[in-house]
């Protein structure tokens, strides 16, 4: 098993030197993956639905401060030293592709290797438009173009896409990623759309354990999720065994387990706990996971880092 930490823009970690301090002690205590979060403008009156609570309610609407999280990513690249750095997930029509392909390449040039890009198409239909993105009913294709065109400028030498939303030619894009085949990309979201995206175009996928249509929250849920993606790569041509399977649990915990209808929730608890979780999605087909470990500081968000590193036994704690 691999773990990471998923951060934001925003908060305990969008001062620098609060940001390279939590980045630096994860890089120290073995985490194999620093995550940062995407928003890049916000509306001041959002109708969209927000696809992670109970109500469509989205926390966040209360702040615009965000960072830019490839800018924040490539800044990170010379703070750390062996951490792999991830949009966690970065919108995919957020930004033009031919300019973000070139990013995403120089933070994988100035990280040496340790970019994985994780993708969504994005919930916020206002964001979307005030960036002039591709319409929102129509994100999902033009995400499916961007992606092809990032892959065909890392790696040929003159490129060129011709597509419906992405079109250039006689285009070089130059230095290639560091990375031979271009940095891992983990494909977000949790229902039929994703998992469609994860088997044909995904190195990854990388599903929110929490969201209330698409549950991933017990090893059945999450194994059946794991099975569909698998089945889809095969009908795709593609070996299963080749896409990591990731997963965000946001409210993961140790301490006092949190029950609901007497049954104890996955990833909250004592450390036996929660190894006994690890254990049984990992056996479920979990490679990586990924919990939040927010805190109101930076100082106390490297305290549960350092207690989640110790409970789970990795090697820079």
């Amino acid at each position: 098993m691999r773990y990471g930490i998923h951060t934001f823009t925003r908060g305990a970690t969008a001062d620098p030197a609060d940001l390279t301090s939590v980045a630096r002690a994860c890089d120290r205590l073995g985490f194999d993956y620093f995550g940062i979060n995407d928003h890049v403008v916000i509306s001041d009156h959002i109708d969209s639905t927000y696809p992670y609570t109970e109500d469509g309610s989205w926390a966040g609407a209360s702040d615009a401060a965000c960072l830019d999280v490839l800018s924040t990513l490539a800044f990170l690249s010379a703070v750390t030293t062996r951490v792999r750095l991830l949009t966690s997930v970065m919108v995919i029509p957020h930004r033009p592709p031919v300019l973000t392909a070139k990013m995403l390449a120089t933070i994988d040039v100035l990280s040496r290797g340790r970019l994985t890009v994780g993708v969504g198409v994005g919930w916020m239909r206002e964001e979307l438009a005030a960036l002039g993105a591709p319409s929102y009913e129509r994100r999902g294709a033009a995400s499916d173009e961007y992606i092809e065109a990032w892959r065909t400028l890392w790696r040929d030498k003159t490129a060129a896409y011709d597509g419906q939303f992405v079109s250039f030619s006689g285009v070089l894009c130059e230095p290639k990623p560091v990375q031979p085949a271009g940095p891992p990309i983990w494909i977000g979201g949790e229902g039929p759309a994703a998992r469609r995206r994860a088997a044909r175009h995904g190195n990854g996928w990388y599903p929110v354990a929490g969201n209330p249509a698409h549950r991933l929250d017990t090893v059945e849920r999450f194994a059946a999720g794991v099975a569909d993606v698998r089945q889809r790569a095969e009908a795709n041509k593609r070996d299963p065994a080749t896409i990591k399977m990731a997963l965000f649990v946001p409210w993961a915990a140790l301490g006092m387990p949190v029950m609901k209808d007497g049954v104890r929730v996955a990833f909250t608890g004592p450390r036996d706990a929660l190894l006994e979780d690890m254990a049984a999605f990992e056996a479920a087909g979990l490679d990586v996971f990924l919990p939040a470990l927010g805190a109101p500081t930076a100082g106390a968000m490297i305290e549960r880092c350092e207690a989640f590193a110790d409970a789970m036994g990795m090697a820079g704690s």
